[in-house]
């Protein structure tokens, strides 16, 4: 059941963020070195608890939670641009401990229709080119996005 968030929700969210992007961080930390990985991420054990914290607070009616037996199992945050009508998923993810049953294309198509039903014209989300971000990479093209553009962030050392 996808449903619209609550304030309660929140503990839970934040860490299925937190769960869900350890890998994403480990491989950030390898990429980057542990001096620029942790100037970016000052505590990889809680940052993306944070963020979705962050959001929630901002605009809670911009989020969506899946359950599954009267447990949470995953969560959506996206932004509506009314202006240029573009709805954008943000940070999302699905309870690690579930295995994959399909929860993410759920969240997907419920943020999509609430996307059409709130007249925006195109949906918009943005992720890694790195194999950390292969499993969503793959999510978002079953759930249909099909218009790819790739840039590329450098870093140096000063």
């Amino acid at each position: 059941m996808i449903r619209p968030y609550r304030p309660e929700d929140l503990p839970i969210i934040m860490d299925i963020g937190n769960r869900a992007w350890r890998e994403i961080y480990r491989m950030f930390r390898a990429t980057y070195g542990d001096e620029l990985f942790e100037l970016l991420v000052p505590d990889e054990q809680t940052e993306k608890g944070r963020q979705v914290q962050a959001h929630c607070e901002r605009h809670p009616e911009w989020v969506f939670v899946c359950e599954e037996g009267g447990r949470i199992v995953g969560f959506v945050t996206f932004y509506l641009d009314y202006e240029r009508k573009v709805g954008e998923i943000g940070n999302n993810a699905v309870d690690p401990d579930c295995g994959l049953k399909g929860i993410g294309q759920q969240m997907y198509a419920a943020v999509l229709d609430h996307f059409r039903s709130q007249g925006m014209l195109y949906a918009k989300v943005v992720t890694g080119m790195d194999y950390a971000h292969e499993p969503a990479r793959r999510a978002y093209e079953r759930a249909g996005f099909n218009i790819r553009h790739e840039d590329v962030t450098y870093y140096m050392k000063l």
